[in-house]
């Protein structure tokens, strides 16, 4: 099993040949930042290029008029509006803690108010080859206005991707920031070598992480390694698309959320 990933990285746009490089290329599993960028531009990407565009600037212009709001703190104060921050002293995160059920609902709620269909990019793909092999891979921007230095589960082995010739394949996409502390797709591909049909395996990972999250939002799509394929999502209608030998066009499948609140 060969595995290459980048993370945090700027000034290079294809994330996808980035961590085909570090697969290549290094011993090694994972690079991140600015020493990242140096080694895929060292080893023929273009770079480095300016990524920010006349929308994303837009975004940004007014996300700052908005007070910096909403972002990915918590248990912060910030100096102005838009930080910097500081920590909520210990005696009133004890009492915070000690608020009532209702209010830590609504707290719980407001953080997956940061993941929707339109703030986050996410692109997972699994591919079976005509020998049988199988190979996975996810590309994302990360989530729109989070923390600088923030790392979300694409670049995690088994979260947002994950594959086994053995077996099958999974890709994710969702509230990574949660979906990582699961790695669903290592769960499903596992689930997958124990027997559980592509569908069954999908909704027992989402269910894992329901248990505990019940107002995330996330999808995976399960391959088996015959091509058998499904998905599962909870928090929202997910779509993924198929192609094979048997079809003369991609086929797009709805998933709907069969799993409720847990």
């Amino acid at each position: 099993m060969e595995v290459g990933a980048v993370a945090g990285m700027r000034y290079v746009s294809d994330g996808i040949k980035a961590a085909r490089l570090v697969m290549q290329h290094t011993e090694h599993t994972l690079l991140v930042g600015e020493h990242a960028s140096i080694f895929v531009i060292s080893m023929g990407l273009p770079g480095p290029t300016n990524l920010s565009s006349e929308e994303s600037i837009g975004k940004w212009i007014n996300w700052k008029k908005n007070n910096c709001q909403p972002n990915f703190r918590k248990n912060v104060l910030p100096i102005d509006s838009c930080g910097p921050y500081h920590p909520i002293s210990s005696t009133n995160l004890r009492e915070k803690e000690c608020l009532n059920s209702e209010s830590q609902a609504s707290l719980d709620e407001s953080a997956s108010y940061h993941f929707n269909l339109h703030n986050h990019d996410t692109i997972s793909m699994a591919v079976i080859d005509k020998l049988g092999h199988i190979a996975v891979g996810t590309s994302t921007n990360g989530a729109s206005f989070k923390i600088p230095g923030r790392v979300g589960d694409g670049p995690i082995v088994g979260s947002a991707a994950y594959a086994d010739t053995d077996v099958g394949a999974c890709g994710a996409t969702g509230d990574g920031d949660i979906m990582m502390r699961f790695l669903p797709c290592y769960q499903v591909v596992e689930s997958m070598r124990l027997g559980m049909e592509p569908k069954v395996a999908a909704q027992d990972a989402m269910v894992r992480i329901a248990r505990k999250y019940p107002n995330f939002v996330g999808a995976v799509f399960a391959v088996s390694k015959n091509g058998v394929h499904a998905g599962a999502c909870y928090g929202w209608t997910f779509q993924y698309s198929v192609r094979s030998a048997d079809t003369s066009d991609v086929q797009v499948y709805t998933v709907y959320p069969e799993i409720s609140q847990v």
